[in-house]
């Protein structure tokens, strides 16, 4: 009954020490990457603390691996901008201003109903106060609404996204 007690216990170390050395953005889901490594992590280190014949060196070993595949990923990311298009979904516009993006809905598999849930969770009570909704490269909605809204045209945060053309 003590080793699971022991192995969280080295695993969690493992996995600390490794998060300080690579970064905070060992666990980010700032690309689809960086959220299948967290998946891959999460599945390690459950399976190391409960899988006893799984030798603990190997456990620690796989984890480090997927750190250091991550940090190298990360790194050719930055410094080839080709790399990252291959490794990265790119941003998608679902919806400009009052204008539902059904092209890119449908592309992305959201429905309506799906849009009007994320307007709800941004507190957006009226569709004129919206500038743009976007599906992200994690698979997160961001929803940018103001009750002045500016024109997509106008906004440097909306650079790179699919799915823009025409939408102003």
């Amino acid at each position: 009954m003590l080793e699971p007690f022991i192995r969280t216990g080295v695993i969690i170390v493992v996995v600390i020490l490794l998060t300080r050395i690579q970064g905070l953005r060992s666990f980010s889901k700032m690309s689809i990457f960086d959220f299948a490594m967290t998946i891959a992590t999460g599945s390690l280190v459950a399976t190391a603390i409960v899988d006893q014949s799984l030798d603990l060196t190997i456990a620690i070993a796989a984890i480090a691996a997927i750190f250091l595949f991550q940090g190298a990923i990360a790194l050719l990311r930055v410094k080839y901008s080709n790399f990252q298009g291959a490794v990265d979904n790119t941003p998608l516009l679902l919806m400009a201003g009052q204008n539902i993006c059904t092209d890119n809905l449908r592309k992305a598999r959201v429905t309506e109903a799906d849009l009007f849930a994320k307007l709800r969770e941004a507190n957006v009570w009226d569709t004129r106060h919206v500038i743009a909704v976007v599906l992200e490269t994690t698979g997160d909605v961001s929803v940018l609404h103001d009750p002045d809204p500016v024109r997509l045209s106008q906004s440097d945060v909306l650079g790179g996204l699919r799915g823009v053309e025409g939408a102003d």
